[in-house]
């Protein structure tokens, strides 16, 4: 990151750049966040390809609390369909279900990388006007310099 140097144009890019890496690192983290649940969601439908009518499985109680459980019947999987909402589905509807939330994580994480991209195109731009201006900067302070030595001869 660039110094201001003094120059207020220079200090303000150098605000300007700081302000779009921390918006960066927010959509990174947001893009990280929906990979996991997309993850979650993966280990989900894989589960339900490897379960049979009598398994025995941990159901998580909260807390970090868990119960062993015979399941009893596939034709009645609770799926959370976002909103604080869920709905009980057969098995082959509970993974379709799964399956078009993954397509929406994979939409979401698409626009972010493409918002990060933009980001990063702007940084770039920015950096190379407060280049520019530190050059410009530091032409001037020369031409003065030479111009104070012509003085002094």
């Amino acid at each position: 990151m660039m110094g201001g140097g003094g120059n207020p144009e220079l200090q303000e890019l150098s605000q300007q750049l700081q302000e779009l890496e921390q918006h960066k690192e927010a959509l990174e983290g947001e893009i990280e966040d929906l990979r996991d649940e997309k993850t979650e969601i993966d280990e989900a439908i894989d589960t339900l390809d490897a379960l049979e009518t009598g398994s025995v499985v941990q159901v998580p109680l909260g807390g970090g609390a868990h119960v062993h459980a015979e399941v009893q019947d596939l034709d009645e999987v609770v799926v959370e369909l976002g909103g604080g909402y869920a709905a009980e589905r057969e098995e082959d509807d509970a993974v379709d279900t799964l399956e078009t939330k993954q397509d929406t994580l994979d939409d979401r994480i698409a626009d972010l990388e493409d918002e990060v991209g933009e980001v990063e195109d702007e940084s770039s731009q920015l950096e190379q006007k407060a280049q520019q201006l530190q050059q410009q900067q530091m032409q001037q302070q020369m031409q003065q310099m030479q111009g104070q030595q012509d003085e002094d001869e």
